[in-house]
């Protein structure tokens, strides 16, 4: 009965997961109406709830668990919690952003309790905590207007974090990226990638001339060195393409990319004439199985298992994901794809491509350059780092260490994470804004032409009746 469970429920995991994210984009087609986008809304929230009861039954029935049911109705109350709170509290926000933010959580929770039960918890008490502390930040955004005269206080806190970690940081695969303070594992690159997003939206805002742009880029050079001497290659990564990708959008200056492109592509050089974890990694991906019994063992067991997966995945319970290293953060969309199906975790893929989008179309619809800058910076952030580690776990690319946004185990991300969604929805809420005042601007002016015209309708009038 256990298996004939099992196995319905992996084919209506894909078809309700299919429709979700059939909605993600149907609703960022043409313009709809606010009615035909709150239906839209609604039927991504009740696709959502039924995968969701839908996981937790299985993993219920398969381990005869108590816990199961506990842990499903506590992650039900906190995402009923956080949809009414934005209803309530922030009518103006995307939608589309909340619900994929719960999504991918619920995700994560479904297969962090199917692999190991005490992350899984931990996991959802950062989530809730994080999101209460975050849950202000589209306050923050909306009301507060000095984030760009803070300028230097990011490049500060930021560079001071990171040389902290360089030289008292704990090494963790061959990389200094983390400490811990209380018992708390803290990787404050997850954290200062923000930072760096806003420093770099403020000096480029300001002025795009060749002395501001050099002493900006010196800056963020130092960032990165920071990150390399610290063998974090997988956060200088994402801290060069980011600000690469923001100074190209500012200056529109091709030479600049080009540049870029040419600097990031000799780094990588000496990168792997240096580091000697650097050359496991990319010997790891150019040829896994030669190296099956050491370096490549993690790549070929994530390879084995999404080919073992198969379109629709064995189902809850029936892989091997734990035979995956560290597969809760770095490799958790191999044992997606293992237990849940390729089918599923390419659905996964397009809501997070769904919320890249959203992101970029914040930017492009910002009159404020800041404002516009910062929303394309996080968009960058949130994509590139999607990319990295889908590309790592599929032998795209080599591996990154580099965790998926909401889903990977692992407190730091989680939050920086839901800071940055945070900071998005408050940017959405500016543009609502912006044009709620258009709207009210074009009214005035309407209202004045009407008046004038009616006047000089008075004046023919008047010399008509002269004449």
């Amino acid at each position: 009965m256990v298996n004939l469970i099992v196995e319905v429920s992996k084919y209506l995991m894909i078809i309700l997961f299919a429709g979700y994210t059939y909605e993600c984009f149907s609703v960022l087609g043409k313009k709809k109406s606010k009615k035909k986008q709150a239906y839209i809304f609604a039927r991504q929230t009740a696709l959502m709830f039924l995968l969701h009861l839908n996981a937790y039954l299985v993993l219920f029935a398969v381990t005869n668990e108590i816990f199961m049911l506990i842990f499903y109705l506590l992650q039900l109350l906190l995402v009923i919690v956080i949809l009414n709170c934005y209803h309530i509290f922030y009518p103006n926000a995307s939608r589309l952003v909340i619900n994929n933010m719960c999504m991918l959580l619920l995700i994560g929770f479904i297969i962090l309790a199917r692999i190991n039960t005490e992350r899984a918890m931990k996991q959802f008490v950062i989530a809730a905590a994080s999101i209460v502390v975050t849950f202000v930040l589209p306050l923050f955004i909306r009301k507060w207007k000095f984030f760009h005269k803070l300028t230097w206080l990011y490049a500060a806190v930021g560079i001071a974090m990171l040389g902290m970690v360089a030289i008292l940081g704990k090494t963790s695969y061959g990389a200094k990226i983390s400490f811990t303070i209380a018992g708390i594992t803290i990787q404050p690159s997850e954290f200062i990638k923000i930072l760096f997003v806003f420093f770099a939206a403020s000096r480029l805002s300001e002025s795009t001339a060749l002395p501001n742009v050099a002493v900006t880029s010196a800056v963020a050079a130092l960032h990165v060195l920071i990150l390399v001497l610290s063998k974090d290659l997988g956060g200088a990564l994402i801290f060069f393409v980011v600000y690469l990708v923001m100074l190209y959008v500012a200056t529109k200056k091709a030479r600049y990319l080009a540049g870029g492109l040419l600097a990031g592509s000799l780094a990588s050089v000496v990168a792997y004439r240096l580091f000697s974890h650097v050359r496991v990694r990319v010997l790891a991906w150019q040829a896994p199985l030669s190296v099956i019994d050491k370096e490549g063992y993690q790549i070929c067991q994530s390879l084995f298992a999404i080919g073992t997966g198969g379109f629709f995945g064995l189902g809850l319970y029936q892989g091997m994901p734990n035979r995956i290293p560290i597969v809760e953060q770095d490799f958790v969309f191999a044992a997606i794809a293992e237990e849940m199906g390729i089918l599923f975790a390419l659905c996964l893929i397009l809501v997070c491509a769904s919320c890249f989008l959203m992101f970029l179309n914040i930017a492009m619809q910002m009159k404020n350059m800041f404002y516009k800058l910062v929303a394309l910076g996080l968009g960058t952030v949130y994509g590139f780092q999607v990319f990295l580690t889908i590309g790592g776990v599929t032998k795209f690319i080599p591996s990154t260490g580099v965790t998926l946004p909401l889903v990977s185990y692992g407190g730091s991300s989680v939050l920086s994470t839901l800071i940055l969604f945070g900071i998005i929805q408050g940017l959405y809420n500016l543009r609502e804004d912006e044009g709620a005042g258009n709207d009210r601007k074009a009214k005035q002016t309407g209202k004045q032409k009407s008046k004038k015209s009616k006047a000089e309708i008075g004046s023919d009038a008047l010399t008509k009746h002269g004449q």
